[in-house]
């Protein structure tokens, strides 16, 4: 009988993580799953993959990642083209995404191998950056896009429009483009509202807007944003899960809509999303 091949994702700047490898390994040894590791780890007697090659990515039914959802998101950007479903062990502070902790993964595998698990696709966001009528720069989040001021500039002025209609000039710092499963990141640090994850929608949020009237916006997510600098023009910046994807160049336009790529998630809890934000919320409440 072939053996489930399950991708590992750790993130081995984590000390807890670095610590924890080998018994995440010792857990899928014994429970008769086959580890996938990184190459640059050089564990020779398991398979391994690079996240350059497809084809090694290819080999997994199914992935975990360790860390935070940093981590997750990370692993997500390689996996969702080639619809691996995925899920998380939570190494971080909150773990909107990674669902599971450490002592949780002996009954996680189980239930994997049994097929006592939860599909659940969720959608994400693509933006291109158009420049002279080509398209330069093709990017994909999970939680959100964000064109933002660089670092020593004053105010972002950007002209948004929807479906090639005029909705809003912004003075802010910049603007943040998210989706459901991202309300929880930085567009809730924004001002934004928290919007379960089941509900196929963009959340415009502008960041410190000079402007009292200026507040969140929730469009349909098939719906396609375009965003353009007006002067005075300042650097701009485009990021997709919080990495830095691109400078925004004066006549650039960033046009942001549903990606075809979608991104499964395995649930094993059977926690409800109610439930989950309300025990988040208030464990870092009380770390503050």
């Amino acid at each position: 009988m072939k053996k489930l091949k399950l991708g590992i994702f750790p993130n081995m700047q984590k000390e807890n993580v670095k610590n924890s490898l080998p018994k995440v390994l010792e857990l899928c040894d014994k429970a008769g799953i086959e580890a996938v590791l990184p190459q640059k780890l050089d564990y020779a007697d398991r398979p391994s993959y690079d996240v350059c090659d497809r084809g090694s990515l290819k080999q997994m039914d199914m992935a975990v990642s360790l860390g935070g959802d940093g981590t997750l998101l990370q692993m997500t950007r390689f996996l969702s083209p080639l619809r691996i479903p995925v899920f998380g062990v939570n190494f971080g502070k909150l773990g909107f995404l990674a669902e599971i902790e450490l002592k949780e993964l002996p009954e996680a595998l189980a239930k994997l191998l049994a097929g006592e698990y939860e599909l659940e696709e969720r959608s994400q966001l693509q933006a291109c950056l158009w420049r002279d009528g080509k398209v330069l720069i093709d990017a994909h989040a999970l939680n959100d896009m964000v064109v933002a001021k660089g670092h020593f500039s004053k105010l972002a002025h950007l002209s948004l429009r929807v479906n090639g209609k005029q909705s809003g000039n912004y003075a802010a710092d910049g603007i943040i483009m998210a989706t459901a499963t991202g309300s929880t990141a930085y567009s809730l640090s924004a001002g934004g509202p928290l919007v379960h994850p089941s509900l196929d929608v963009t959340i415009i949020t502008p960041i410190c807007a000079h402007a009292l009237y200026t507040r969140p916006l929730l469009i349909p997510m098939d719906s396609m944003i375009e965003l353009n600098a007006v002067p005075p023009y300042e650097e701009l910046l485009l990021s997709a899960d919080g990495e830095i994807v691109t400078a925004i160049a004066e006549n650039d336009t960033v046009r942001i809509g549903k990606s075809p790529d979608k991104v499964s998630f395995i649930r094993l809890n059977g926690r409800n999303y109610y439930e989950t934000w309300q025990e988040k919320l208030i464990r870092n409440t009380e770390r503050l």
